[in-house]
């Protein structure tokens, strides 16, 4: 039996947001899972916007709703006087993570993982074939972060541009295209990353050794030095939030 959904089962929003508009995004990434997963494949017919009403205990306005945010991300088509069905999977797609990421801490953490396995790669790579102007251009880098804290901004779009200018010193403009991309998910949990350590001075210090260690080692062309130093700046950084209490340790599976 498929569960209703209930506005207290989301993630917690942007109160201006009706709490309808959060059932349909519910809604919209419950259908798009079952669309993702096979249950409701290509060329399958949707229920009727009633039938979806009733077996998820939403409201049809819910429902229209949901459908157009499928219909926005080209999953579901209309056909006149036919109804609505999943879409063709297209020969390309692009690359589109789950909307509601920014919204929940476990899901920013989501996001992380999936950083860690890049960026010491990207790092690696960097310490490879970077340039002299962009071993220059991290260093210059490294003093923006100082400037922001120093003035007492968070730094984020600093520490951002950091890690998009190690993509850049890979020479693959693919790796500054998927940080660039991932930015738009990590700029909130940096937000909360970077405010919990504003609080400790023994955090900002770490954190400031820790990307200078990464400079280090791209620029003495070391690249397990660099693979070694990135995925410990990310590890360090979610430990640090365990730390400061804002997120809840985890048990590694054995």
């Amino acid at each position: 039996m498929t569960p209703r959904l209930a506005a207290t089962d989301l993630p917690a929003a942007d109160p201006l947001r009706h709490e309808a508009d959060r059932l349909s995004d519910r809604l919209a990434q419950r259908l798009a899972r079952q669309i993702g997963g096979g249950a409701l494949p290509p060329g399958a017919r949707l229920p009727t916007e009633q039938q979806l009403a009733r077996v998820h205990g939403v409201s049809r306005t819910v429902v229209r709703e949901a459908v157009h945010q499928l219909k926005s991300l080209a999953l579901v088509v209309s056909r006149q006087g036919s109804g609505v069905f999943v879409a063709p999977t297209p020969a390309h797609q692009p690359l589109a993570f789950d909307p509601q990421v920014p919204g929940s801490v476990d899901a920013v953490v989501h996001v992380v993982e999936v950083r860690r396995v890049l960026e010491g790669e990207i790092a690696a790579l960097a310490a490879q074939r970077a340039t002299r102007s962009q071993v220059a251009a991290l260093r210059r880098q490294l003093k923006a972060i100082d400037q922001a804290v120093a003035e007492g901004r968070d730094g984020v779009d600093e520490d951002l541009a950091f890690h998009r200018l190690v993509g850049e010193a890979t020479g693959n403009p693919q790796f500054q295209l998927l940080l660039g991309f991932l930015s738009q998910y990590l700029r909130e949990g940096m937000r909360v990353t970077r405010g919990n350590e504003a609080r400790r001075a023994d955090f900002m210090q770490a954190v400031q050794l820790e990307h200078r260690a990464i400079v280090q080692a791209i620029a003495a062309r070391d690249p397990a030095a660099a693979r070694r130093c990135a995925l410990d700046h990310i590890q360090r950084a979610e430990q640090r939030l365990v730390e400061g209490g804002v997120m809840a340790g985890r048990r590694r599976r054995t």
